[in-house]
């Protein structure tokens, strides 16, 4: 069962890329195309873990829920939409896979930690596959929205890992409460945050929202994406680590640029897969020492039953 929810989550993760594209190329607005699906989705899983007695209305006003909120849903993914308008799915997949090396970017600067010479290293090899990815863009002048738009998913990137870096002293401080609920409360807040901005910033054609493309895309966000592929991702998380679930972040870019390819017709260009490869490679060896305790354990519990087994 295990196996079978991290494929599933994986697969599901690697559409939703295409599923935003899809989305804003059928000219819906993107922020409000986001707000809408984090807002409904929020509220949707809210409302039923009230209904399981699993979170209380009191949730919603604490501060760290919006704080959470502004990070990991309003600034990560009002640059991911913003940016899809001008870069292929497959691409802002791979670019958003930079968000845990951004972690570690943050963590050096402004927290002073001293990073070790594998995570220096996996931040230079993640560098250069960001410059190798967007090489083109850079020489042919006719590319510059689509290196405006990568600049943009990678900018949004700061604010996924500086929610991430936040929503962890929170899930400590609110370890008796279920991580759907808390989820599903800092998707409330970026949802809300998201429509405001579109507010603000875009006209509201709802006859572009009714479009089948754009109707599909946002129901498939909605269900299929922020609220299955979610709560697959804090199943695992519950039901192993939170070191494996991660894991996503190093198949689903891969499998994006193949599923963009396939069923949207994006170019791949030899260049596009190297530069891909390498960030991929980057970000694992960032997280070396993660990776190493997932594989270890198994490999100590398999040890110590052997040595029980011959006693």
């Amino acid at each position: 069962m295990v196996l079978f929810n991290y494929v599933l989550m994986c697969l599901i993760f690697s559409t939703t890329f295409l599923a935003v594209k899809i989305g804003v190329d059928a000219s819906a607005p993107p922020f409000l195309s986001g707000g809408i699906r984090f807002f409904v989705a929020g509220l949707i899983l809210f409302m039923w873990m009230l209904w399981r007695k699993k979170a209380s209305l009191t949730l919603l006003f604490h501060k760290e829920m919006l704080i959470t909120g502004f990070g990991l849903t309003f600034g990560t993914f009002s640059a991911l939409y913003w940016g899809e308008q001008y870069v292929s799915s497959g691409m802002a997949a791979v670019l958003s896979a930079t968000g845990p090396i951004l972690v570690l970017i943050i963590q050096i600067t402004i927290m002073r930690h001293k990073p070790s010479v594998h995570s220096l290293i996996g931040c230079v090899i993640g560098f250069i596959g960001v410059i190798i990815m967007m090489a083109p863009s850079m020489a042919v002048s006719e590319h510059s929205w689509m290196l405006i738009g990568s600049i943009v998913i990678i900018a949004g990137e700061l604010f996924y890992a500086g929610g991430a870096i936040y929503s962890k002293r929170v899930a400590k401080r609110f370890a008796d409460i279920s991580p759907i609920a808390l989820n599903a409360s800092q998707m409330l807040y970026g949802g809300a945050l998201l429509l405001l901005l579109s507010a603000f910033t875009e006209q509201w054609h709802f006859q572009n929202m009714l479009s089948t493309r754009a109707l599909g895309s946002l129901l498939y966000l909605i269900v299929i994406g922020s609220m299955i592929g979610h709560s697959l991702f804090y199943w695992l998380i519950a039901k192993t680590t939170p070191i494996f679930a991660s894991t996503w972040l190093y198949v689903s870019p891969m499998l994006a640029l193949f599923v963009g390819v396939l069923f949207y017709r994006e170019s791949l260009t030899w260049m596009s897969a190297v530069g891909a490869i390498t960030i991929l490679i980057g970000t694992a060896i960032v997280n070396y020492d993660s990776l190493k305790q997932l594989f270890e354990k198994p490999l100590r519990a398999k040890k110590r039953l052997q040595d029980v087994q011959t006693r």
